[in-house]
């Protein structure tokens, strides 16, 4: 039987509240008053600007536990205008999305995780989410049904980038054609695991 590799956000738990909502209240919270829309807008360009800088750097999509919270300062940075409080903001940010409390589950992944287990099958999370999603997994249903929790800054690369996938099968000790991705993005976990000779199935994406 295949190993049944998920995603993680957006594919099986999704933040809540949203990104934009908890970014508004942690701004908030340091004196700085911004509009959802715009942290939205902001968010959105903050998030391509590093995934470009992942993209072109050598190798590509190489990481590290140092990287993910580089590149979380940077995007809070680029949401709130570099405000002198956005070094405060970043912390609390970081601690909130480290709380099983800041998920909540997604319907569709529950019932597909639950499924994998009850057919006697092996799941394993994989995930461009940093080291946080490890002590997460522990108590955030359906993660916490995993049998294997990968995260991409313990692992050394993010997806798209084959070693993600390499990384993975060795750890699993698994060749590719006993692997089955299902994420929620075409490009990051769909294209890129087939791309890596892995089966992929597509879960439709939850609203950020």
């Amino acid at each position: 039987m295949k190993v049944v590799v998920f995603d993680v956000v957006g594919t099986l738990v999704e933040p809540w509240p949203r990104v934009s909502r908890a970014y508004v209240e942690a701004g908030r919270r340091h004196g700085v008053e911004l509009v959802e829309d715009v942290v939205a807008d902001r968010f959105a360009a903050a998030w391509r600007r590093q995934e470009a800088i992942d993209a072109e750097a050598v190798p590509a999509f190489a990481t590290s536990r140092q990287r993910e919270i580089e590149r979380w300062r940077e995007i809070v940075e680029d949401v709130f205008a570099q405000v002198p409080v956005s070094e405060a903001i970043f912390a609390d940010l970081w601690q909130h999305f480290a709380r099983p409390e800041a998920w909540r589950p997604l319907p569709e992944g529950v019932q597909m995780v639950e499924e994998v287990k009850r057919a006697g099958g092996e799941v394993a999370l994989a995930s461009n989410f940093d080291e946080r999603l490890v002590e997460i997994a522990r108590t955030v249903k359906p993660l916490m049904l995993a049998d294997h929790v990968f995260a991409s800054s313990e692992l050394g690369w993010r997806k798209p980038a084959a070693e993600f996938f390499r990384e993975v099968e060795r750890r699993l000790d698994r060749q590719p054609e006993e692997l089955v991705l299902v994420g929620d993005d075409p490009r990051l976990d769909i294209a890129a695991a087939r791309k890596a000779g892995w089966e992929a199935r597509s879960i439709t994406p939850a609203p950020v």
